[in-house]
């Protein structure tokens, strides 16, 4: 579960990643498309007008020959460069009042803000080629000034003006060509084309943010129930390395009884019988009432005496200086105890000493033994769960790597500490303090 959760992240971003760049590409498609429309239906309606404008203000006026002749006086160099300019300028002012109000009339209710020109780009006398301007000659213009367009017309025409021949004069022609250009920009078309998607992109925002909060939610969920797994799996490892010694004794004293009568196995069988019953009452503890019994000071003799039992072939030895009950859990007490001695007896040792004592404010348990030893490289790691010595043929020793672990998680419990030292060859010694109140 936990190598497949490492790879739910992951996957999840890149599609996640996916469907926002899905909802990005359709709502810039959408936004294309109604721009593009706003535009066609702007440009529709704009274009019939300015048309009109322009012929009846430009050359095209075939009524009004004002502006070829002023054309011509400017080509034939009887009119300056300012007189030619201010000829357009004023006929531009007297005309874009009424391109202005139409303009905002007619798309007052799309409050579109409507920006337009029309001017001449190019003005060529083709008898003899030259240029007559050499910028864009502005021929009507909005208040609104266009400043990227997106929609221009382009127009090209030519204008003939003939002169028949006169007192022995030969005639004469003056054409034009005159490129035109106009130009649309709705200024506001960001704002309107947002506010018309508004509730669109409220939408596709919502379906994101569901998606990742529903993300969010089942990550958090795994999280929870592997974590409860693994709670779960704590408590199986912990259950079932505590019923190994009990099961292992009872096995033992029912070969003893098999053999010949004994009036001390019973007990023990009692006594062991009493830890598996704890040992289920904790699977059961929502069912039970979390009643902790208190260490007595006989029972240390019997934990020593179950391990000298279940193991006749080690020399255990006692040395008890408590002589009053304490208030610590009976059951913990003795996992420490046969966790350290158990462990010693799997290390190879043949003497195991257990020494017990109390100041004013500690209860003191000492555990040594003469096994193989523990490489000081180790030392910093025995505590850690399912962790087991790398060297002295661990393939040999049988176990999980719980012990010691349980027993550093009942002192921390506690709030006490052990400390450890070893020798290689010489053995190893546990000293834990656990502090208690009178």
């Amino acid at each position: 579960m936990i190598t497949k959760s490492k790879y739910l992240i992951p996957l999840f971003a890149a599609l996640f990643l996916f469907l926002l760049g899905i909802q990005v590409y359709f709502m810039y498609k959408t936004y294309q498309v109604k721009e593009r429309e706003i535009y066609r239906t702007v440009h529709e309606k704009i274009s019939s007008y300015t048309d009109k404008l322009e012929d009846l203000g430009g050359i095209k006026n075939k009524t009004d020959d004002s502006i070829q002749k002023i054309l011509i006086n400017y080509h034939d160099k009887k009119v300056s460069k300012k007189d030619f300019l201010e000829y357009f300028r004023r006929n531009r002012k007297e005309n874009e009042a009424r391109l202005n109000d139409y303009v905002d009339n007619s798309f007052k209710k799309e409050g579109y803000k409507i920006a337009t020109k029309i001017e001449y780009t190019s003005i060529v006398y083709l008898p003899d080629g030259s240029h007559l301007i050499d910028r864009p000659l502005v021929l009507y213009e909005t208040t609104n000034k266009v400043v990227n367009p997106r929609i221009s017309n382009t127009g090209t025409w030519e204008t003939t003006s003939t002169f028949s021949a006169k007192d022995g004069k030969p005639g004469r022609n003056d054409s034009f060509l005159v490129k035109s250009n106009t130009g649309f920009e709705i200024l506001n078309i960001k704002t309107i084309i947002f506010k018309e998607l508004a509730l669109l992109t409220i939408c596709c925002a919502a379906i994101l943010l569901s998606v990742l909060l529903l993300y969010i939610f089942t990550v958090k969920n795994l999280a929870r129930q592997q974590k409860q797994v693994e709670v779960l799996h704590t408590v199986v490892d912990n259950i079932s390395h505590e019923f190994k010694t009990p099961i292992a004794t009872l096995k033992i004293a029912s070969k003893a009884l098999k053999k010949e009568w004994n009036p001390e196995t019973l007990p023990l069988i009692d006594r062991q019988i009493s830890r598996l019953e704890n040992l289920m009452f904790q699977l059961h503890k929502d069912e039970t009432s979390e009643e902790v019994f208190s260490i007595k000071p006989e029972d240390w003799n019997f934990f020593v005496q179950d391990l000298a039992f279940t193991y006749p072939e080690t020399n255990f030895e006692l040395t008890n200086q408590v002589s009053e009950e304490l208030l610590f859990d009976k059951n913990f007490m003795e996992t420490i105890i046969k966790n350290l001695c158990e462990n010693s007896v799997k290390y190879g040792a043949s003497q195991v000493k257990v020494n017990l004592s109390k100041s004013s404010q500690d209860l003191k348990i000492e555990v040594s033994d003469n096994g193989c030893g523990i490489e000081k490289n180790e030392l910093i790691h025995i505590f850690e769960k399912f962790y087991r010595i790398q060297s002295n043929n661990i393939h040999n020793t049988k176990g999980l790597g719980l012990g010691l672990y349980f027993v550093k998680n009942i002192i921390a419990k506690y709030h006490g500490h052990i400390d450890v030292s070893s020798r290689l060859k010489a053995g190893t010694t546990f000293k834990i303090s656990i502090p208690y109140e009178n």
